[in-house]
């Protein structure tokens, strides 16, 4: 019975999946139900509702990464915090807190990891030739 009403409604199966066309598009969407009347597909909707606009997540604060982990923050309007949680009593009471900023280190290539490597082979054979010099020539590190 369910199947009369469905190609009524202009349902139709593809290869034993149930299609109908989006009322709105034309679109054909699969996979739906033998017991609907019609179809909206997902373009149609999002036309209808729009596009969510992301919101952006990190708001730069001003305070250096950690320092809600530090046990004693003061940033530079006087708010003092420990361990991440506001002190308002301690407000304006102490100077702010001095943060170093590391200096980043200038990660290595491929290539670069490659010859250093070589070199240290190079490097270790070296001195298992100058110990075996050594050796025979009675040359005995003590």
């Amino acid at each position: 019975m369910a199947k009369n009403t469905f190609k009524k409604n202009g349902g139709y199966f593809v290869d034993g999946v149930a299609y109908m066309d989006c009322k709105v598009t034309g679109e054909p969407v699969a996979n739906v139900s033998t017991e609907i009347v019609s179809v909206i597909g997902s373009r149609a909707v999002m036309g209808m509702v729009g596009i969510p606009k992301e919101t952006k997540q990190n708001q730069p604060t001003g305070r250096p990464a950690g320092w809600h982990f530090m046990a004693e923050f003061v940033d530079k309007d006087g708010n003092v915090f420990h361990k991440g949680k506001e002190q308002p009593k301690l407000k304006g009471t102490l100077s702010p807190t001095k943060v170093v900023v590391k200096k980043k280190t200038k990660r290595r290539t491929k290539q670069e990891i490659l010859i250093a490597r070589e070199a240290d082979k190079k490097a270790a054979l070296k001195k298992a030739v100058q110990k075996q010099k050594d050796f025979i020539n009675h040359k005995f590190g003590d």
